[in-house]
This record gives C-alpha cells, sequence and structure tokens, in this order.
C-alpha cells in the first residue's frame, strides 16, 4: 500500500520564515538549512549521493553539488536507481517572472539544470509562472506577460538543448491534459490543508488558493502529451530553491493517490544580497543584486560600493586577523562561481588569514561576474522573439 507523503504546515516560526513569498530570519540574521530540513522533512545531499553522480554521468559534478549550494533532497536517490537501470527521467524547472531581467541567483537553478539536462541527456520542461506573479505582485496579464518573455530569452540564452527542452508560460499552455491534472490535484487538497501548507488568509483571493495546482502538475508527465505521449510513468526530478517545497510537499501528497509517481526534487540554497546574507535582493533595489544587464562598470560600482566584507577595519587589524569568510559576501560569491576548486581554496587560506585584502577578492569577483554576464549578454543577443 502507497505510504503517504507527509505534508507538513508552514508555521511561521519566530526564527525563520521560509515559504514561495517570504524568505526571512529572525532579528536580520541568517537562514538555518539544517532547521530547515528537519522542519520540511527533506534529506541532505551527502557525499555518497555526489560521488554516484560523477560515476554513473562519467562527469566531475558540478561545483553547485561540491559546494553544498545544493544542499538538500527527496528521492533523488530513486532517480539515480533509474537512470542506472536505463529508465530516463525528465526534469521540471520553472521562473515567476516579476522583473525585465535576471539576476544572478535567478541564474542558479538554470545554470544547474543546464548541467543536469547534458550530464543525463533528459528532456526539461520550463513553467513561466505569469498567472502567479499576475496575482501575487499585482501586475497586470499583458505586463506578467510581457516580463515572462523577456524572461524566456534569458531562459534561452543558458544554453539548453533545443530538441529536447519546452519552456511554456501558463497563460499560454494551460488546458487540455495539463488542465485536467490540476482538477485531479485540486479535488485532493482541501482548504483545510492548503491554508496548512501556504499560510493563506481570509484577506487572500481565491486566485492565490487555487494556484497550487497549477504549479504542481508539470510534474507529471501526462501534462505534456506532445512530449511524453504513452509514457505516463517516467519520473520526474525537480532542481528549484528550498522556497518551492511546500508546493511539492502538497504535490508529492497527492500524485500516488491520482495515479502518479511522486516528482523528486533537489533544492538550493539562498543566493544572498550583496549587503549580506541578512540582505534581501530586491527589484525595487537595483543595487542589491548583480544583473544580466549590467554592464562591466556597474558591476564594479556595485561591488566595491555594495558587496558586505568580512575584512577588518584597518589593514594591520586585516593583517593580524585576517577576513571573516562566514560573512564576507565577494568570497561567497565567488564560492557560486569560481570554478576553480584549487584558486578558490588558495584565496580561501590567503584572505582568511590576512594576507589577501579585500579589494583583490573584489576585483578578483569582478573579473569573474563580468565575464560571466558578458557571456550571457552575447548569447541573449542570439534570441529572437521567434526563439
Amino acid at each position: 500500500m502507497e505510504k503517504r507523503e507527509e505534508v507538513k504546515e508552514v508555521v511561521e516560526e519566530e526564527e525563520q520564515v521560509v515559504n514561495p513569498w517570504e524568505v526571512s530570519a529572525k532579528d536580520g540574521g541568517k537562514i538555518d538549512y539544517n532547521k530547515l530540513i528537519d522542519k520540511f522533512g527533506c534529506q541532505r545531499l551527502d557525499d555518497s549521493l555526489i560521488q554516484r553522480v560523477q560515476r554513473l554521468t562519467n562527469r566531475p559534478a558540478h561545483v553547485f553539488l561540491c559546494r553544498g549550494v545544493f544542499f538538500a533532497h527527496r528521492d533523488f536517490n530513486d532517480i539515480l536507481d533509474a537512470y542506472e537501470k536505463r529508465q530516463k527521467f525528465y526534469l521540471y524547472t520553472g521562473r515567476g517572472p516579476s522583473s525585465e531581467a535576471l539576476h544572478l541567483g535567478h541564474l542558479i537553478p538554470f545554470m544547474f539544470t543546464k548541467y543536469l539536462q547534458d550530464a543525463f541527456k533528459v528532456p526539461l520542461v520550463i513553467q513561466l509562472t505569469d498567472d502567479e506573479k499576475c496575482m501575487w505582485k499585482n501586475l497586470s496579464v499583458e505586463e506578467s506577460q510581457r516580463l515572462a518573455r523577456e524572461n524566456a530569452k534569458d531562459i534561452i540564452a543558458c544554453g539548453f538543448d533545443v530538441s529536447k527542452t519546452f519552456i511554456f508560460s501558463d497563460f499560454d499552455y494551460f488546458g487540455g491534459a495539463f488542465y485536467k491534472n490540476m482538477v485531479k490535484v485540486a479535488k485532493c487538497v482541501t482548504y483545510n490543508k492548503v491554508v496548512g501548507i501556504f499560510g493563506f488568509t481570509g484577506e487572500d483571493h481565491i486566485g492565490k488558493v487555487s494556484f497550487p495546482p497549477v504549479q504542481a502538475v508539470p510534474s507529471f508527465p501526462s501534462s505534456f502529451p506532445h512530449m511524453f505521449s504513452g509514457n505516463d510513468n517516467i519520473l520526474c526530478l525537480i532542481p528549484c530553491a528550498i522556497d518551492q517545497d511546500p508546493y511539492f510537499r502538497m504535490t508529492r501528497d497527492v500524485a500516488p493517490r491520482i495515479g502518479y509517481h511522486k516528482p523528486a526534487l533537489i533544492e538550493s540554497s539562498f543566493f544572498p544580497a550583496l549587503q549580506g546574507e541578512n540582505g534581501k535582493m530586491s527589484a525595487r533595489d537595483p543595487n542589491s543584486a548583480i544583473y544580466v544587464t549590467d554592464s562591466a562598470k556597474e558591476i564594479k560600482n556595485k561591488i566595491n560600493r555594495y558587496a558586505f566584507s568580512g575584512g577588518q577595519d584597518s589593514i594591520e587589524l586585516h593583517r593580524q586577523y585576517g577576513a571573516n569568510l562566514e560573512v564576507d559576501i565577494p568570497f561567497k560569491y565567488l564560492g557560486f562561481f569560481l570554478d576553480d576548486d584549487a584558486e578558490l581554496q588558495r584565496i580561501r587560506e590567503e584572505y582568511g588569514s590576512g594576507r589577501m585584502l579585500t579589494g583583490e577578492v573584489k576585483k578578483r569577483l569582478t573579473e569573474v561576474l563580468t565575464d560571466l554576464v558578458e557571456r550571457h549578454r552575447r548569447a541573449r543577443s542570439l534570441v529572437t522573439d521567434e526563439g
């Protein structure tokens, strides 16, 4: 008999709030990911799984895996079991288009998803939840659709395999088999349950309450008959940030009740704002993040002026005590985007001991991010409105 997935209610604890619409820690502190794993009921991604990925794909694991950026999972081992038996799976990820351009934090799940697609050679569906942003951000339907089209160009520029990738917006794709699955999910989730999972209140409009099935059903292959016709048993793996977990706890609870496999998840930590891990990247504050549209001059200026440093107040003190790498944003950003493990380790040792100064670390980060953004900009310039 199928074991029911435990759906834990999202209780907004005093220490931290993590849900699809809000991420905050008490008194501006750091998110405690160990507590999140316990609260959500997912598993920590350990070295044995990473080594297994390397063995099965015959290629090095992505730095986001090796450095703990993607740190938690649900049933990722089942995906690897299936792959080892030569059974295919597919990937599902998404983007809620609320800004004109993506910032570096937005790029992370797409960079990692591209690695997964290349490593496992599997199909991918990318959902643009323009309807969600219309309801939560008070955007017009037309503006939400426009932002979705612009964001789609940035996503295409990440270099996915066009023969295996389907990008769709909810406003355009809704209907048919997709809608049938939405109705099946909706019938299985009571109002009390959805309030418990997502924290909706009597002041929220009914569009919000009805949205979760929309994000759930891309994890069922039958929602895409043009891709998976006759193969409704194919497994699904969802790379996403851990704040999206509530949607898929609900999905995993419902899936076996309507005859589908539970989707597996591989989940990332949050990308910090330039001002520090207690800061929040916001479209209203362009200086809180590096955007893929920023010029080299803007990138340099933002890093030099706004990137929170763990260095000491004077060169003398810095040489004596070294940098606090736990709070230093330039070093944390290099942990995401500097591929060279040996160089990163050298910076860790030199900067942490005080032999390397904050200015030197910021200069190296500026070089790394300018190169990344320039490569993205060139790729995006080749994307037309037709695709």
